[in-house]
């Protein structure tokens, strides 16, 4: 039983937050015509609750811990501040329902009296706190819980909850994890177009880059001796880390795929004519003379079913799972108590 909203709060906003991007953002009102976050808070939320779950008291300092962290990028993401109070005011209210299904996926948890989380668990979490986040300083922990407010007993039921949170989300994912060869293909013919590959060559170069004073001659006779030794049958790889002069030499000149448009257009011609095998001409320029080694080689066109079957499996699980959560949730969301204010 949920308890909607009779209004959407405006957003939760830090001051530091508006300011910083009053400053970054020419178009933006002075941050002086801002509301505190302390101000706006008042406005929202007169008692510090945003929401009851069940006998859970969600308050604005949840959901002030839960957003902070995202803050920085949510302002760096944002075109002018209109659209930075727009997403923090969605963010929020994520942030807000995240907190409420945690309380009702805690309580489906505890529902069967026979589950249990052992304390060897919450003892191991407790103690990997202690070392990371505490330097293994139990002064500074226990400082860090008179500053919260909290025993170490609540400490202790918070990491139990978040073992059980996290123990019943991995439940929902793992029930969703066999894809139907027949719904893979049908995904595929219904989404070709997602799987357009442009032109890609696996790129592997040897850069000479022109040392003072070496002329154009000098440069080729180089090259033109490790072609030599490359018909010769070694490989370009060896070659490469023998002679190239770049911070690849080390992985033999490796540059992975590539597509035409991240190629200088003095190499994009040179390396897309190349058939898997296959090395350039040398290619002399101001800065130095290159040879190109084609280590394979993909053409423009929708790549075939066995070749994405892989992603197309992954895309479907993560389908199945969102669904399947979402169903889940929802029945947890009627079947419990929920206020929001």
């Amino acid at each position: 039983m949920t308890f909607r909203r009779c209004f959407v709060p405006l957003c939760l906003a830090v001051a530091t937050g508006t300011a910083a991007f009053a400053q970054s953002a020419p178009t933006a009102a002075p941050s002086s015509s801002l509301p505190s976050a302390a101000d706006n808070m008042k406005l929202q939320y007169a008692n510090g609750i945003v929401a009851v779950a069940e006998d859970k008291i969600i308050t604005v300092a949840d959901v002030m811990r839960e957003i902070s962290p995202l803050l920085p990028q949510l302002q760096k993401d944002s075109r002018d501040e209109k659209d930075y109070m727009n997403r923090l005011s969605q963010l929020q209210d994520s942030a807000i329902q995240d907190l409420v299904d945690r309380v009702l996926i805690i309580k489906e948890f505890r529902k069967d009296e026979k589950r249990r989380i052992p304390e060897s668990y919450v003892d191991s979490e407790v103690q990997n706190d202690l070392d990371e986040r505490f330097e293994g300083d139990r002064s500074k922990f226990l400082a860090y819980l008179r500053s919260q407010g909290k025993t170490i007993r609540e400490y202790r039921q918070d990491k139990e909850e978040e073992i059980i949170y996290g123990y019943m989300r991995q439940q929902q994912r793992k029930s969703q994890s066999v894809v139907s060869p027949v719904r893979i293909e049908t995904f595929y013919n219904e989404n070709k177009d997602r799987f357009y590959r442009e032109d890609e060559v696996h790129l592997r170069m040897i850069n000479l880059a022109r040392n003072d004073g070496e002329t154009d001659e000098a440069l080729t006779t180089l090259a033109n001796q490790i072609l030599a030794r490359l018909k010769a049958g070694e490989k370009f790889e060896d070659l490469a880390k023998e002679y190239s002069r770049d911070a690849r030499r080390s992985k033999g000149g490796d540059w992975g795929w590539m597509q035409r448009s991240s190629f200088k257009p003095e190499f994009s011609d040179p390396a897309f004519n190349l058939k898997k095998g296959e090395v350039s001409s040398p290619i002399l320029l101001p800065e130095g003379c290159y040879l190109l080694y084609a280590e394979d080689r993909h053409f423009a066109g929708i790549q075939p079913l066995d070749e994405v079957r892989e992603q197309i499996e992954r895309i479907l699980v993560q389908q199945m799972t969102n669904d399947s959560q979402e169903k889940w949730l929802e029945r947890l969301r009627r079947n419990g108590y929920v206020k929001h204010y």
